[in-house]
């Protein structure tokens, strides 16, 4: 059975910094695309960044320069470090593990950037 377990959520001020945990388990982690979804109050779910099998990131336009996305193989995770949070980035945020037409999902944890 597929788990994966986030962390890391909490309230911060603007321009503070997070990093969120993703701890994954009942799959082959390392041969899993990751990434962090995050969805607002009243809006649809939104990719914020991937991490491919390989290490390779792609990133949503409102994050690069300010989140880094990144993965332990060995300890199956992905983490998402965010600074410059902005009153903006607050949501729920979400980890994804896919494969081919695998697609699991985290509960999520909540970030609240005050401002």
């Amino acid at each position: 059975q597929v788990q994966l377990v986030e962390s890391g959520g909490a309230l911060v001020q603007a321009g503070g910094s997070l990093r969120l945990s993703c701890a994954a388990s009942g799959i082959i982690f390392n041969v899993y695309s990751m990434g962090w979804y995050r969805q607002a109050p009243g809006n649809e779910r939104e990719l914020v960044a991937r991490i491919t099998n390989s290490g390779s990131t792609n990133y949503a336009d409102s994050v690069k320069g300010r989140f880094t996305i990144s993965r332990d193989n060995a300890k199956n995770a992905v983490y998402l470090q965010m600074n410059s949070l902005k009153p903006e980035d607050t949501a729920v945020y979400y980890c994804n593990a896919r494969r081919f037409d695998h697609d699991a999902w985290g509960q999520g944890t909540q970030v609240t950037v005050s401002s």
